[in-house]
């Protein structure tokens, strides 16, 4: 079974990725050129006086620098993220209304100021203390701090964006199919850790995640998942999305990016010395622990962090690809014909999602963090190991 869209989806989907590639590239570039022209114009030594004159205290200084330069790089970066809603717009992805979607552009805004203000603190605390092994310290010293995040993301900020309703309570009879999925997979996942999320208030397209740990761990449905899938397709969505807590993959891409990050954080610290000693004076910035220097350490970190894409997808598409396979492996003896039935929710989600049909391998390769749509449908209609008397890798 290969994938294969109405031609009227397949069009409007190429059209749609050739869009996205374009705003994708144009949009790292811009925002290269925003923080670039924040340095020309000296705006981190023109906020750093700013903090400097208003208090001699450390703590009052970066509670007025940090927020006004983020805001100041997040106004400036506006019209690119503009461009993307348009898109979503323009292509019938969004449904979200302009005053919706401005006030969730502030919320977000005033997330990043709050997170942003505490980072900014323990960064330049740290490069106070050793400027030599600042990045380092600030890699161990950031990591309770995303750890936190990524804690409180389901119970306190995700619920700022979408209503949040349990499966059980919305679902009764989809919750008891559910519950069939968990205890073939042999786990223990109680009712009120699933929910139903109001997606279809702004999207229409067809998603499902896993988020938290420890007791803010969840496994969310859209409800856009549950209305245009049919009972079977979602118990191979949900037993996806399983499939990455049993084999672990939050804690793992955890790790592994925040290795990734160690090494960006290496790069960054070697390049920015140097950068300061030369160009410093004509910044603004009086050495690597003013606070003027932020700007230049976010050009280097949004530099490195583009080139290293390629790497953070690689492991995303491998981790997505392990979720397939538990998928089907769940759902056997549960779902008659399992393959076929995950087939065509891929096929029915690419079409409503606009999924590219034909990505190039460099689309591949810089773009995507899930195996690319006909890989999928060709994996889940041939992957079949019990007609083979073989036994399968996850659920035995």
């Amino acid at each position: 079974m290969e994938y294969s869209p109405g031609k009227e989806a397949f069009q409007k989907a190429v059209a749609y990725s050739s869009a996205q590639e374009r705003h994708f590239f144009v949009d790292f570039f811009y925002a290269v050129f925003v923080l670039l022209l924040v340095l020309r114009w000296r705006l981190g030594a023109k906020y750093r006086d700013w903090a400097e004159r208003a208090s001699k205290w450390r703590f009052l200084q970066v509670l007025i620098f940090a927020p006004t330069l983020l805001l100041t790089v997040a106004v400036l970066g506006l019209p690119a993220d503009l461009w993307d809603q348009s898109l979503a717009r323009s292509f019938g992805l969004s449904v979200q209304g302009w005053g919706s979607w401005f006030s969730d552009w502030i919320t977000n805004q005033l997330l990043m100021l709050i997170v942003g203000a505490i980072l900014v603190w323990i960064l330049y605390g740290v490069i106070r203390r050793s400027l030599r092994r600042w990045w380092l310290f600030f890699w161990l010293a950031s990591m309770p701090v995303l750890l936190a995040l990524f804690y409180l993301q389901p119970l306190v900020i995700a619920p700022l964006f979408f209503k949040f309703t349990p499966l059980a309570a919305s679902q009764p009879a989809l919750t008891a199919q559910v519950e069939l999925v968990v205890r073939h997979g042999g786990m223990d996942i109680p009712p009120e850790r699933i929910f139903e999320m109001n997606a279809s208030s702004k999207t229409t397209g067809l998603n499902a995640y896993v988020t938290g740990f420890g007791s803010s761990k969840r496994a969310v449905l859209w409800d856009n998942t549950i209305r245009k899938a049919t009972t079977p397709e979602v118990l191979f969505v949900f037993g996806h999305e399983m499939g990455h807590y049993v084999l672990f993959h939050l804690p793992k891409e955890f790790a592994i990016s925040e290795a990734i990050l160690l090494v960006l954080f290496l790069l960054g610290a070697r390049i920015a010395a140097r950068m300061v000693s030369r160009r410093g004076q004509q910044w603004g910035i009086r050495s690597l622990d003013d606070w003027a220097s932020l700007p230049l350490l976010l050009l280097l970190l949004s530099v490195f962090s583009f080139l290293a894409t390629p790497a953070f997808n690689a492991m995303s598409r491998h981790f997505e690809h392990e979720a397939d396979r538990y998928g089907l492996e769940v759902i056997h003896g549960i779902v008659p014909d399992a393959g076929q039935v995950a087939a065509h929710y891929f096929e029915k989600s690419g079409e409503l999602n606009l999924a590219d049909p034909k990505p190039t391998a460099f689309d591949k390769f810089w773009m995507w963090d899930h195996p690319t749509r006909p890989e999928r449908v060709r994996f889940v209609a041939t992957y079949d190991p019990w007609s083979h008397g073989e036994p399968p890798v996850y659920v035995r």
